[in-house]
């Protein structure tokens, strides 16, 4: 810390929020925007809270310009957003559709003109439902019609994009999506989960290619994993190697074959035939080296053994004592050891926080304020800690909140809000919250204060009107 109290990042660092396409944009089926399995899904009686869908979301779509001079007005220098694949190409494949694509054209330029730069993901969750007709991503061909779209979108924007992120939680697309079902498409086959991930990575593989292809200018090529470090819930010897177990899956799966091009042969022996069968030339193409590393992270995981459960023999547990979000337990530390322990094991040439961030259930005071202290306190703390693996020698380039705009949670519908920005979802209204104002001056300064200077005071300098 410096003797003005701040805690200082790099010359250069990454400040900003991340969206989605399906959580924000609405116009589900405007200007020749094919179906998603997300709209399918989220059509099915029971799949979300109160039977929430996309369709409108946050109208993003409709209120770009608005939304554009939020980011500005927020002093952000990065935005992450998706591409809506089904946008792009309505079938998944064929004919591209002008107008989507013309749509992500025109968020480019307006993010260009005031000065902050885009870092596209290509998959967030929506796979055009032509495609999972046609088996979805259980379909090895479908890995080759994302290298195709890929290819389509770095030709379009790839003469601005200079960040790009293929896919975003390959593993929550596998295991929420193929095997819990908790996710669109909503299949509960763990067989199916596995063949997956496989073709997913093989997908980002052939991305990197396409991306790379088309570049007119110098760009960074990663993908967003969503991981967890994870602790024995004891010292007993059982717990420690149940930790190790759930490590394999919810983490070196994805991990391994990207940074060392073989998964983890512990967890193959253990799943046995349930793990599919994997050509030594896909593993080339998913090792591709790349730019960085996306990490989100959210929350740790505390395992404890349990010989009840199948194959790994391990359940989370929930720490008593301890802050809970509305979905998680709040652990910034986790975040610490999450970056030291990805640097040391598997040195990716730059690592970026590409989420992170709460849910608070906050809205609107008498004033048309939103008071949300608990989401600066965490995002604050995790900071910190960001800030401590930086001094470590972690290479951390960048910290984005998760997220620009409260938005369409998935199967929780609009009941958890993560926005650093208030939308009335009746009349879609936005407002910037405190914490919206607080990451404010963080990017100003390109500091942190330890202290938390909170409540504002309104007529602080830098506050926001």
């Amino acid at each position: 810390m410096n003797a003005d109290g701040l805690m200082y990042f790099p010359k250069g660092f990454m400040w900003g929020t991340a969206t989605s396409a399906y959580q924000i944009e609405g116009a589900w089926s405007e200007d020749g925007k094919g179906v998603s399995i997300w709209d399918t899904f989220s059509h099915m009686t029971g799949k979300t809270a109160r039977g929430a869908t996309g369709e409108i979301a946050a109208d993003h779509y409709h209120r770009l310009s608005e939304d554009l001079h939020i980011m500005r007005d927020l002093g952000l220098n990065t935005y992450r957003f998706s591409i809506s694949w089904p946008r792009v190409f309505s079938e998944g494949a064929g004919q591209v559709n002008p107008a989507g694509l013309a749509f992500y054209d025109r968020l480019v330029d307006g993010l260009l003109e005031n000065h902050i730069q885009p870092m596209v993901t290509l998959y967030h969750y929506d796979l055009p439902q032509a495609l999972h007709n046609q088996g979805g991503w259980v379909n090895r061909k479908v890995a080759q019609y994302f290298g195709d779209y890929a290819h389509e979108v770095a030709h379009k924007l790839g003469d601005r994009v200079t960040h790009w992120i293929t896919h975003n939680e390959p593993w929550v697309v596998a295991f929420l999506g193929y095997f819990t079902g908790q996710h669109a498409p909503g299949i509960q086959d763990p067989v199916a989960a596995l063949q997956v991930t496989h073709h997913l990575l093989l997908s980002h593989g052939y991305a990197v290619e396409a991306i790379r292809s088309e570049q007119r200018q110098p760009g960074k090529i990663g993908i967003a994993l969503n991981l967890s470090p994870i602790y024995p819930a004891s010292e007993n010897e059982e717990d420690l190697q149940a930790a190790l177990r759930i490590d394999s899956l919810q983490n070196r799966l994805t991990l391994d074959p990207l940074f060392r091009g073989a998964y983890p042969e512990d967890l193959k022996q253990r799943l046995g035939d349930l793990f599919p069968s994997v050509p030594p030339e896909d593993l080339k193409v998913i090792s591709t080296p790349i730019d960085f590393l996306g990490i989100n992270y959210y929350t740790r995981q505390v395992v404890r053994s349990d010989p009840d459960f199948p194959l790994f023999q391990g359940v989370p547990t929930m720490p008593s004592g301890n802050e809970y979000s509305q979905m998680w337990e709040i652990y910034p530390r986790g975040i610490y050891d999450l970056l030291s322990r990805v640097w040391s094991d598997y040195h990716p040439a730059s690592i970026i926080v590409t989420e992170n961030g709460v849910p608070v259930p906050d809205g609107l005071d008498f004033d048309e304020r939103v008071r949300d202290y608990r989401r600066i306190r965490y995002l604050s703390d995790h900071l910190q800690e960001v800030y401590r693996a930086i001094q470590d020698q972690v290479p951390v380039g960048g910290y984005l909140v998760w997220s620009l705009l409260d938005n369409f949670e998935w199967a929780l519908g609009y009941d958890m809000r993560f926005g650093l920005v208030y939308v009335d979802f009746e009349t879609k209204k936005r407002k910037i919250k405190d914490s919206g104002y607080w990451f404010k001056q963080v990017i100003a300064n390109n500091g942190l204060q330890k202290s938390l200077p909170y409540p504002f005071n309104k007529e602080d300098p830098g506050f926001g009107n």
